[in-house]
């Protein structure tokens, strides 16, 4: 398949800039994937779906402010810095704009939120074929521990304004425990506590998987070949109890709702061919999920709605069916019906469920 057959047309209007007042306020998209028909649902229901010991997985990694603010020390020159992966305490990868100004060698200082300076800065050590810089933090033992004071919770570009001190906690998932994401798990933001109360209270059971999500997962894919995309690689753990109650719920026959695609990536990464075990503990994938592809791990799929040419797009559109073509015309599908019923896009927007 080519990256052109995931494109849609969504007017801009329909990109979420907000989050709403209450998370499990937005709407529910219901995908039946053997009937092909959709039901127009609020996220409040989602327990309708559902029934006693049927398992629901969610991704508890917790978003890093990981937007950082600087100036150059010779010149003065603003930069704006991402951080997208740390390779040793003090050293990272990360995207800095201008790109052009931060060539090896260049030292910034760091700035407060509020605009006042600080003592950390950090110097460019090298780049990479991506146009990522390698940065060492000075001036602090560990930048993990500075974020919360320096850095601003990174929303993606296609909200356009700057983070508020609300996004702080919207732009979090409220089980959210493990910091490590670049970008939040987004199909989790639509839990608010009184949800996981009121599946539990159904005997609906709740378990944590944890992925870091990076960049990579977003980003477009730029090649129209789907064989020469490469994903990047993401790191995921999965404890022993969360791997036991995945095994009991296939073998006793109950259903499994993968929350969110970072989730059914991990479970799919960490599933053995042969046996179809899950496999505990820590791990790296690099899975790039499209049509056709055979899932193992998970019998519903709980998502936001995704960019055009994603390769989150892409793995909607294979759980939709086991066929090369019939789940991406069932998603695009249901995608214009989302247009035509106003539905909100993308991360601070509206949810699909494919059972």
């Amino acid at each position: 398949m080519r990256a052109s057959d995931f494109d849609f047309d969504l007017p801009e209007a329909l990109i979420a800039q907000e989050p709403l007042a209450e998370r499990d306020a937005s709407r529910l998209l219901v995908i039946n994937r053997s009937t092909g028909t959709f039901q127009h649902r609020r996220f409040k229901d989602l327990g309708d779906y559902f029934e006693a010991d049927d398992l629901v997985v969610l991704n508890n990694s917790r978003v890093l402010r990981a937007r950082l603010r600087g100036v150059n020390q010779r010149s003065g020159g603003a930069f704006e810095l991402l951080l997208v992966e740390e390779t040793a305490p003090n050293l990272w990868w990360a995207m800095i704009k201008p790109g052009k100004r931060a060539r090896v060698g260049t030292r910034i200082s760091l700035s407060h939120p509020a605009g006042s300076p600080t003592p950390v800065h950090l110097e460019v050590k090298a780049t990479n074929a991506e146009g990522h810089r390698q940065v060492h933090f000075e001036g602090t033992e560990n930048i993990l521990t500075e974020l919360d004071q320096l850095g601003e919770v990174p929303l993606p570009p296609y909200i356009h304004r700057r983070a508020e001190a609300t996004d702080a906690d919207h732009y979090q998932t409220v089980f959210g425990g493990a910091p490590g994401s670049v970008a939040a798990p987004t199909a989790g933001l639509h839990f608010a506590r009184d949800t996981l109360t009121g599946l539990q209270s159904r005997g609906i059971r709740i378990c944590e998987v944890t992925l870091h999500v990076g960049l990579g997962t977003f980003a477009p894919v730029k090649v129209e070949s789907l064989e020469d995309h490469v994903m990047h690689e993401e790191r995921y753990a999965i404890s022993e109890a969360s791997a036991k109650l995945i095994q009991t719920t296939r073998r006793t026959g109950r259903r499994i709702l993968a929350v969110g695609t970072t989730v059914l990536r991990t479970l799919e990464s960490a599933t053995d061919a042969d046996s179809a075990e899950v496999r505990s503990g820590p791990g790296r994938t690099r899975l790039f999920i499209h049509p056709p592809y055979r899932f193992r791990s998970a019998d519903a799929l709980l998502t936001n709605f995704h960019l055009p040419r994603s390769t989150l797009l892409m793995l909607v559109c294979a759980f939709a069916s086991p066929g090369a073509t019939g789940g991406r015309d069932l998603i695009l599908r249901a995608y214009a019906e989302a247009v035509r019923e106003r539905y909100r896009f993308f991360s601070y927007g509206d949810a699909m469920l494919i059972l």
